[in-house]
């Protein structure tokens, strides 16, 4: 059993647009360090905000990530 050898059809080249990524990056990483600096430091003397609510909200977050708190 023979076959002809059938030629796939040249594929374009993927162009990833640094340009319009670029932004996005930098806001999720920026939003992502946010987030870290709750998880892991709001809490006593670095605390941004006075009462305890960020602390109590994120507390079993942090333990979950292994940062101590108490």
């Amino acid at each position: 059993m023979t076959q002809a050898a059938i030629p796939l059809p040249a594929t374009p080249e993927l162009r990833i647009p640094i340009r319009e990524i670029l932004p996005w990056a930098v806001f999720i990483g920026v939003l992502a360090l946010v987030v870290l600096y709750f998880v892991s430091t709001e809490q006593g003397a670095l605390a941004l905000f006075s009462n305890g609510y960020v602390h109590e909200f994120v507390h079993d977050g942090r333990h979950l990530l292994a940062f101590p708190c108490h």
